[in-house]
């Protein structure tokens, strides 16, 4: 099947044919989707040379958000980043412990290393749902500042306002570093779920103003921040388990049960689907298979761009992604909702 951005362009030749014009009004509305709505990749690395790449910035990112109509995503930066190796699968892995201020010095780093990129691209930094709007009406890309994990605190309250104060506004709780806050998955359980500095971060990313991401936390700790959570939660980037539709299995402890997906949803939160799939047309089944368990308006995208292998490596296929949701079944509005609609309602609720 030839690209959207093909088809529309007349770049796929003179076909003339029933197909060719079937493709070109699913474009379209792909692109009418994403004209009325904010589209966001909720969890990213930068693409193919992103946020593990040393200064200067590449350009890769601004480029293929312009070129695939994508509004904005979530750059997250790895505090515990130097500490990660692959296992015998090619899994990340921890491959030793930190040294005291190693990952709040590696996460101070990694800020600045986004915002050179953001100003050396031309990118808006979004801090508020006002800002993100503004920037979709003007056709501008946008980046929301994240950190996958809160290792970097140290059981330090202050840390968590400084890295708000420097435009983090999505607050992931756990990584692979065993950490105050909680346990995760693929790690040792020590602490039974969250633990009570774990519900004191959580209520303070609510006076903040930052949305509360349980992505890599058990079961029991993603539900134990629903119960003490008063704002929608996110969780960013994952599969439901025992998914047909992924081309591997060596992720499956990553993957999250129904249980573990309703929980997150009765929050008013929201559940990313990461690109771990084969082609754009299974990605779409791994939505379904998450939308069936916890409803349409409680699914959106969460690449994890750069580090999970798959489909959406280069952005400038966001708008096939949504051509590839309307060929699967989904209606414009429901295309919205998953593309971005979602997020953005948790996102005015928690970030304001």
């Amino acid at each position: 099947m030839a690209s959207v951005q093909a088809m529309l362009s007349g770049g796929v030749g003179p076909y003339g044919s029933t197909e060719a014009a079937q493709v070109a009004e699913v474009g379209t509305k792909a692109l009418e989707v994403l004209r009325n709505s904010i589209s966001v990749d909720v969890h990213t690395h930068g693409g193919p040379q992103g946020i593990y790449s040393p200064a200067p910035p590449t350009g890769n990112l601004a480029s293929g958000m312009r070129a695939g109509s994508l509004a904005a995503v979530c750059l997250s930066e790895i505090p515990d980043e130097p500490l990660l190796g692959r296992n015998a699968a090619g899994v990340a892995c921890l491959t030793r412990l930190p040294r005291p201020g190693e990952l709040y010095g590696h996460h101070l780093e990694r800020l600045a290393w986004a915002d050179e990129m953001v100003a050396h691209h031309g990118l808006q930094r979004a801090l508020t749902a006002a800002d993100l709007e503004s920037a979709h009406a003007a056709g501008q890309p946008s980046v929301i500042g994240g950190v996958e994990g809160l290792d970097f605190m140290e059981g330090k309250l202050e840390r968590l306002e400084e890295a708000h104060q420097r435009g983090i506004r999505s607050a992931q709780l756990v990584h692979f570093t065993p950490n105050d806050i909680g346990d995760f998955q693929m790690g040792v359980v020590t602490h039974e779920g969250l633990t009570k500095f774990g519900a004191e971060v959580i209520r303070a990313c609510h006076r903040l103003g930052m949305i509360v991401d349980v992505a890599h936390a058990t079961e029991q700790t993603a539900k134990a921040a629903a119960n003490v959570s008063i704002k929608p939660l996110l969780l960013s980037h994952t599969a439901l388990a025992g998914s047909k539709a992924m081309a591997s299995t060596r992720l499956a402890a990553r993957c999250v049960s129904p249980d573990h997906a309703r929980a997150i949803a009765e929050t008013g939160g929201a559940i990313g689907i990461w690109a771990i799939f084969p082609d754009l047309d299974k990605y779409v089944e791994g939505l379904k298979e998450m939308a069936d368990v916890i409803g349409v308006d409680h699914v959106c995208v969460g690449t994890d761009q750069q580090v999970a292998p798959g489909v959406l490596q280069d952005y400038s296929q966001w708008v096939n992604l949504i051509a590839a949701m309307l060929r699967g079944g989904f209606t414009s509005e429901e295309a919205g909702k998953i593309a971005g609609g979602n997020y953005m309602r948790i996102f005015r609720a928690a970030v304001g």
